[in-house]
């Protein structure tokens, strides 16, 4: 009976590989599993069933009977390159954020900034609607989960502003900024750029908006992050931010109720009480948290690489005595 020994090289190889691409593929959390299951079964059924995407895509004409839509909308591919991109996006975004935010928290961005961004798109279609006069702006069926995965990219950017994305060789801070330059560059060569680039720039404005006024800190009740090094201007190269601030800083007034007349301290106070979430002390601690539990993580991923990596020391002796 032959024997065939496994060549010592290939034999390292696929010993390397195994535990890494576990370690790569695994620590999803649950709640972005099930969400990923629900865009998979949404993509599937508008294949089979193409008639049910007038009932779960946000088609303005049709929105006022059907405005359940303005729900469903969100978690509709109709594309395999959306469904792919929205599925590695959430599981990889969501591996980062819902162990700082919580799954209740995490849960809630999804469905405000969903909403939210389906609001907006709709009216934004009407609008553009009553100034071309162009029907097509009404029966369009929009729909995609890029618009959450374009408020969680501005989380990122909340939470490790200055961590390196290795791939990209790009700091955290400036990926909302790259997509949203990325999609309105490609809207020029592209038949319909209102399916698409209306949700991506809502969907970073809107969560920005929540993540800056609104989200609710669990260790101090406070709310809002309204740090510098998350103001809206931060979005844009520096020689541009003189000229963002100034608009900003009204919109901020108008919108919010916020003023700058005490951004000497940046405290935001109201007679001597500081207004909820102006703490920017919180903002500067939540970023640390955020980037100690990026290198936890890459910590307790080396470990268990290094631990697989052992026990196959053995095995590959093995394998160099059989040779």
């Amino acid at each position: 009976m032959g024997f065939s020994p496994i060549p010592l090289d290939d034999f390292k190889t696929n010993s390397l590989l195994k535990p890494f691409s576990a370690n790569l593929f695994s620590g999803f959390t649950r709640l972005c599993k099930g969400l990923v299951v629900v865009l998979v079964c949404g993509y599937i059924a508008v294949q089979i069933f193409p008639s049910v995407i007038t009932y779960v895509a946000l088609i303005p004409a049709r929105t006022i009977p059907f405005g359940w839509n303005l729900i469903t909308a969100g978690y509709i591919e109709q594309t395999i390159h959306g469904v792919l991109s929205s599925t590695i996006g959430l599981l990889f975004i969501g591996k980062l954020l819902e162990p700082i935010w919580g799954s209740r928290e995490f849960f809630k961005f999804i469905f405000i900034i969903n909403f939210l961004t389906s609001v907006c798109v709709f009216i934004t279609a009407i609008s553009l609607y009553y100034v071309t006069m162009q029907e097509n702006y009404l029966y369009m069926p929009l729909s995609g989960f890029s618009g959450v995965l374009s408020g969680l990219l501005v989380g990122v950017k909340q939470i490790i502003p200055d961590q390196e994305i290795s791939p990209l060789k790009v700091k955290a801070k400036w990926l909302p900024s790259f997509l949203l330059l990325l999609a309105i560059v490609v809207s020029f060569f592209t038949v319909e750029p209102a399916t698409y680039l209306p949700i991506l720039i809502f969907g970073t404005y809107i969560g920005w908006i929540y993540l800056r006024y609104f989200q609710r800190k669990q260790e101090t009740g406070f709310k809002g992050d309204p740090s510098d090094e998350f103001a809206f201007s931060t979005f844009f190269p520096e020689f541009i931010r003189p000229v963002i601030d100034p608009m900003a800083s009204i919109f901020d007034r108008l919108l919010c109720g916020r003023s700058e007349a005490s951004s000497d301290v940046r405290g935001y106070t109201v007679g001597s009480a500081p207004l909820p979430g102006s703490d920017p002390i919180e903002a500067t601690r939540r970023r640390e948290r955020g980037a100690r539990a990026l290198e936890e993580r890459l910590a307790t991923d080396r470990l268990i690489v290094a631990g697989a990596k052992s026990k196959t020391d053995e095995p590959e002796r093995d394998a160099t005595d059989n040779v």
